[in-house]
């Protein structure tokens, strides 16, 4: 990094900015690490191995998130596939854990030759944008809802840290998230829900795996994680930045993405993507109030994340810490200014807000189909909606 950038992000860096990287980290891995160990398991991963596959997708997630954030100057946040992590729980089939990991490098190899040819960002362009906006409200609607659900169980600390955020979106907007968080942890320690007690100190280290490739792992596991990766990641994540309102040249950010992919997947980088959910959290207004200053939460979760490859059973525990309740609150709040304005563009144009409203429900349903999760799905719903009503209001 120049000394001009490191000048730049110095000055650009906020608390605030680096909370966001943090909550981006905590949800990340909270909502879904399990799934990635699950799925090292089902390919038969060591535990050396399993803690390689920690390092290096930390280590991948750190790399992009820091370096195209820092090129472009807009927040990239990048994540692992949870989608494909669950594929490999329940589809991988008889497999060696060298083809598996071939099949990782072949995946990663065909997301970068996706990127840098531009097909997929030719996709991406056909999108309209009330689309891309509904879709982003449904996934980011569960996080909203799961600020109140959590109320159920816990109401003395989710009603504090509502009340938290309300009184700091009122008296120091900035900073309402950062003492909402910090209100969480101390209630959460008053009444002994942190679970403290598995803390070591204790450094992952790189298991290198020679890639072989065997038909079943081509087709029962390549294709099918690249396919999964690319309609349920990365086409929500390019949604995310643009309806966050951001000019991200897509084709080089997907390429280079498949090539850290590439290089880790003997590793155990199973997969990387563009994040949507986690995105969402260091591009919204809490980030930063100027949108060109919310980068830096992306640089900060890559820093996070490096961290958590770099101390894979360490930060498991830290995060483990936590009560799920605190986890849901704290990223539920985050995302209610992302949650609002989405809505608001989505069903801004009367001439689209059908085809939009589609997209929303289904993409908040869940639905899977064909292993593919629901914001693929409520693209393709709201966009047959939308040729519909053109077609008849324009016949």
């Amino acid at each position: 990094m120049s000394a001009v950038a490191k000048r730049s992000l110095l000055r650009d860096l906020s608390l605030p900015a680096v909370v966001a990287g943090f909550i981006t980290v905590l949800v990340g891995f909270a909502s879904s690490a399990v799934i990635v160990f699950q799925a090292a398991q089902a390919v038969g991963a060591t535990q050396a191995q399993i803690a390689s596959w920690m390092w290096a997708l930390g280590l991948g997630m750190g790399v992009t998130c820091i370096g195209l954030s820092l090129r472009y100057r807009v927040p990239v946040v990048t994540a692992w596939s949870t989608p494909g992590a669950a594929m490999l729980v329940v589809g991988t089939g008889v497999v060696t854990y060298s083809d598996a990991i071939g099949a990782f490098v072949l995946a990663a190899v065909l997301g970068m030759l996706a990127g840098f040819s531009g097909v997929f960002a030719k996709v991406m362009r056909r999108v309209p944008m009330a689309l891309a906006a509904g879709m982003l409200a449904g996934v980011l609607l569960r996080f909203g809802l799961d600020v109140f659900v959590s109320m159920g169980t816990q109401l003395g600390m989710a009603l504090a840290m509502f009340a938290t955020w309300l009184v700091g979106r009122r008296l120091f907007p900035r900073y309402a998230v950062i003492a909402t968080l910090l209100v969480g942890v101390g209630v959460a320690a008053a009444q002994g829900l942190l679970h403290a007690e598995q803390l070591r100190l204790e450094l992952a280290a790189p298991v290198f795996t020679w890639p072989t490739l065997s038909w079943p792992a081509v087709f029962g596991i390549a294709l099918p994680l690249f396919v999964v990766t690319m309609a349920s990641q990365n086409i929500p994540g390019v949604a995310v930045i643009r309806a966050s309102g951001y000019d991200t040249p897509i084709s080089p950010v997907i390429g280079w993405i498949g090539v850290a992919n590439t290089l880790l997947a003997p590793f155990g980088a199973y997969g990387l993507n563009l994040a949507a959910i986690t995105a969402a959290i260091c591009m919204g207004r809490e980030a930063h109030e100027d949108p060109a200053r919310r980068y830096t939460a992306a640089v900060a979760a890559g820093a996070f994340y490096i961290v958590v490859g770099l101390f894979g059973a360490t930060v498991a525990a830290v995060f483990a810490a936590f009560p799920k309740e605190l986890v849901a609150c704290v990223a539920g709040i985050a995302l209610f200014g992302t949650i609002a304005n989405s809505l608001a563009m989505a069903l801004r144009e009367e001439s689209d807000r059908e085809a939009a409203l589609v997209t929303f429900l289904v993409t908040a349903s869940g639905l899977s189909l064909a292993g593919i999760g629901s914001a693929f799905w409520g693209l393709v719903a709201g966009g047959i909606c939308l040729v519909a009503l053109r077609s008849r209001s324009g016949g």
